[in-house]
């Protein structure tokens, strides 16, 4: 399988995860059965990767006006927006919607920490430092010289 796939694969079963872990938290989220949790989570993938950008680009006023917490208020729109488009899951209201929401925000982010998919941050080494002239030549990056303090 093409990695792509294998890629598209892991992050809608850890939105499953994450849509399950939110319908048992939050008493106004409920789906029917296993199949319209998977159809749920698929479109709320689907509505994240599309429709999310253009919203947030839309409410760009919003976001900076609230210093990003704003972005919850979207979240919850997009969880009400896949209730009304998935037969057998429901929301509650808005607010079951935020709560919603932010649980699977939380969770997603926590599956992807634990499989090491999260936030990377890397550090690379240079190779070793030398002092004095590198006549002419340039550094390890062949960017021009190095400076060495």
């Amino acid at each position: 399988m093409p990695v792509t796939f294998l890629s598209f694969l892991q992050r809608w079963v850890i939105t499953t995860l994450a849509v399950l872990v939110a319908a048992w938290i939050v008493p106004g989220i409920f789906y029917r059965d296993a199949g319209s949790l998977i159809l749920a989570s698929l479109v709320l993938g689907f509505l994240n990767a599309f429709v999310r950008p253009i919203l947030l680009l839309l409410s760009l006023p919003f976001l900076i006006l609230t210093l990003g917490l704003f972005v919850p208020v979207v979240n919850a729109l997009l969880l009400l927006l896949v209730a009304d488009l998935v037969t057998g899951f429901r929301v509650g209201g808005f607010w079951d919607a935020f709560w919603g929401g932010l649980v699977i925000s939380i969770t997603s982010m926590c599956v992807n920490a634990l499989l090491g998919k999260g936030l990377k941050v890397q550090f690379k080494r240079g190779g070793p430092r030398r002092r004095g002239p590198r006549n002419g030549s340039d550094g390890p990056g062949g960017s021009g010289p190095i400076i060495d303090v």
